[in-house]
């Protein structure tokens, strides 16, 4: 076992033993299912999209997310192929199925990320509460055994990077139509 792989179960397993308790056995599945396929924050862009004053946020929201899916979904997490720790120890008392995709990075922080960063440019107040919303959903794939670490962090910090790159290349698209193609 490398030494990287060593301190995620470190981490993991401090997080089994001195965070593990009823209440959050019974939320973190319901947290980690607002996560499941991008899903709260696909319901949130499509709510968007229906009025004017969060339309640019609710298309650079289905952008950033269809990014996501291609880089971490389909590149990174085939290419990459890491094991998921709920497959390497199979003692760990799993309170969700088992997820039969690879570990890195963990797509459900990734989409969050994603989020959060995009709304945050657009939204100071709203990002906060997205960040705050992103970071329990990451937490919850720690607390579930279903994601390492650094499978969480690597979807921090590419989900950033992408909302980052997301938004600026669309803040160009924007301003591009609003000039060339709306005068």
């Amino acid at each position: 076992m490398s030494v990287i792989t060593d301190i995620d179960f470190k981490i993991l397993d401090f997080i089994q033993k001195y965070f593990s308790c009823e209440f959050l056995d019974f939320l973190m599945p319901k947290i980690t299912f607002l996560g499941n396929g991008g899903l709260i924050w696909i319901i949130i862009a499509i709510i968007m999209l229906f009025f004017a004053k969060y339309r640019k946020m609710g298309i650079s929201i289905d952008a950033g997310l269809l990014e996501g899916v291609v880089v971490g979904n389909v590149l990174i997490k085939n290419l990459v192929a890491r094991e998921r720790p709920c497959w390497i120890n199979e003692t760990v008392q799993m309170l969700i199925s088992i997820p039969k995709d690879y570990s890195f990075p963990s797509g459900h922080t990734l989409s969050s990320f994603i989020t959060a960063t995009i709304i945050i440019h657009f939204n100071r107040r709203m990002g906060i509460a997205a960040y705050v919303l992103a970071s329990i959903i990451a937490f919850s794939r720690l607390y579930l055994y279903v994601h390492f670490p650094t499978d969480v962090l690597a979807g921090i910090l590419i989900g950033i990077t992408i909302g980052i790159v997301s938004n600026f290349v669309l803040d160009k698209l924007f301003s591009f139509i609003k000039k060339r193609v709306l005068q």
